[in-house]
């Protein structure tokens, strides 16, 4: 038996009726909390290249996984063998270059053709009349605002006065991660001071921003 299926049967010894208490009460809502702080640990080895402590946080990010797997099993809907037969399948089909035939030479052609891919996968789900990608409302205030910039560039948006594109560059031109890191650092602790919630408000501003640009891009063109 290898790794992957030792882990699985654990799994389901501890949520038999006569495993752990603890475990067999739980539910999808009840762990989903436990993702977070996996991820956000796994995130602290990775900041710090800490290998050996990487592997285990790898492990118990991995365990999120393979416990809401197993609830789903339970229920009738998917096991773990599904989810990794789903993203394998994903990942060949949206790496054609690799896995078929042609060829990329560039990643900016490769994250192109992923993109593209994507979109024929998604064009039979509902659609929304917004220019953005749909965003997990759960995305940290500071990711979100990133993937709004991000898609802003990538579909080339016309955005109002709340982006002011020429500070923004000017200020990227003259910073390294350190200096990103104390700017931002500088901007939570007086936000602190301030007694202002630092996420609140990004939201709130990234949101002004996506509104405000989407304004923009279905106003009718004359």
């Amino acid at each position: 038996m290898n790794a992957i299926d030792e882990l699985l049967e654990t799994m389901a010894r501890l949520r038999a009726p006569d495993g752990c208490p603890w475990d067999r009460e739980q539910d999808h809502q009840s762990i989903a909390e436990c993702l977070v702080d996996e991820c956000s640990e796994l995130l602290e080895t990775i900041d710090r290249l800490d290998m050996d402590h990487m592997r285990e946080e790898l492990g118990d990010v991995l365990l999120q996984v393979v416990f809401h797997s197993q609830l789903a099993r339970e229920s009738g809907y998917f096991d773990f063998e599904a989810v990794a037969r789903e993203i394998n399948d994903k990942l060949i089909r949206r790496h054609p270059h690799v896995f078929g035939e042609g060829s990329l030479d560039t990643s900016d052609q490769a994250l192109h053709q992923w993109d593209a891919i994507k979109a024929l996968e998604k064009k039979n789900l509902p659609q929304t009349d917004s220019v953005f990608k749909d965003l997990p409302p759960s995305l940290p205030a500071l990711m979100f605002a990133v993937d709004i910039f991000k898609q802003i560039q990538k579909k080339e948006l016309s955005t109002g006065p709340l982006v002011d594109r020429e500070s923004i560059q000017t200020m990227a031109d003259s910073m390294d991660e350190e200096t990103a890191g104390a700017l931002l650092f500088e901007v939570g602790a007086a936000c602190r001071s301030k007694g202002i919630d630092p996420e609140s408000a990004l939201r709130r501003y990234a949101r002004a921003v996506q509104y405000e640009t989407e304004a923009l891009a279905t106003q009718p063109t004359s």
